[in-house]
């Protein structure tokens, strides 16, 4: 089927923001039905519109066939926004799919095209903290997509590929795109996928913690396969995320530096023990 433009009815013309425009230019709906060259058939879209209207009801209604009632908020004690970062293949959508589902699935993945998500709400010091998380595509031609939704998340986990040098090469590139376009008090999180694949490592654990302590990132290495250190790093964003919700001025500063470090300690005492 010939791919078509997106159109208004009748004469009409669609009146876009910049952002709408750019995301429309970057994603535009590609059909391929019929088509028996390509692996499969899918339609691309994308929803735009102003906060509030209904953008992930919606996408969640057609996702999973059911309405959220209430605001995002609502439904749990809180909710956040985390988006995965990060060059194609270094194992974001199967990292996203071992914190959600507690699986990895083998086998060669279709890249994401544009953005995905899933929604897991997870306890933090006897508080329901729902995640909506963004599994985003790691290709150059859909960079400008992803860069409209920086500012909606609250924590950005930013990987790469412990057996790809180019894939750590490219974190600079990353953190400048997301001091350009998100939120000044984001949190970021540095993660090194691929752990389980030691006899392939092309960077250094201790290059990564480096580069991590130069921008002031808390870095762990991870491991989609096994689950080594997945559910820890979303913890870790999900206490961070509501201590900065819910903490008041006369408490202490959560440090999730320290949180990391003496979770991963827990988690190797109880190894041996």
């Amino acid at each position: 089927m010939e791919n078509r433009p997106l159109s208004t009815s009748g004469s009409d013309v669609m009146r876009m923001s910049p952002v709408q425009k750019e995301m429309i230019n970057a994603l535009s709906l590609h059909q391929n039905f019929g088509d028996s060259s390509q692996p499969g058939s899918y339609v691309q879209t994308i929803l735009v519109g102003d906060s509030g209207v209904g953008k992930t009801s919606l996408l969640v209604q057609f996702d999973q066939g059911k309405f959220i009632p209430g605001s995002f908020s609502a439904t749990v004690g809180i909710g956040f926004t985390v988006m995965l970062l990060g060059d194609s293949g270094v194992g974001k959508t199967c990292f996203l799919l071992q914190f959600k589902d507690g699986a990895f699935l083998s086998g060669t993945f279709i890249a994401t095209v544009g953005i995905d998500f899933r929604n897991k709400v997870v306890v933090v010091d006897g508080v329901k903290v729902k995640l909506q998380i963004w599994d985003t595509a790691g290709q150059e031609r859909f960079r400008s997509v992803t860069h409209a939704y920086y500012r909606d998340a609250q924590a950005l986990l930013l990987l790469y590929d412990i057996t790809s040098k180019m894939s750590f090469d490219n974190i600079r590139a990353w953190l400048t795109e997301i001091h350009e376009y998100a939120q000044k008090d984001v949190v970021i999180m540095l993660l090194g996928n691929k752990a389980d694949v030691s006899s392939e490592r092309a960077v250094r654990t201790e290059d990564g913690a480096s580069l991590a302590r130069e921008y002031g990132v808390p870095f762990m290495e991870t491991s989609a396969k096994t689950g080594m250190n997945v559910e820890l790093a979303f913890l870790a964003i999900a206490k961070e995320l509501k201590q900065r919700a819910v903490q008041s001025l006369d408490e202490p500063r959560f440090q999730i530096h320290d949180y990391i470090e003496s979770q991963k300690k827990k988690s190797s005492c109880c190894a041996f023990s």
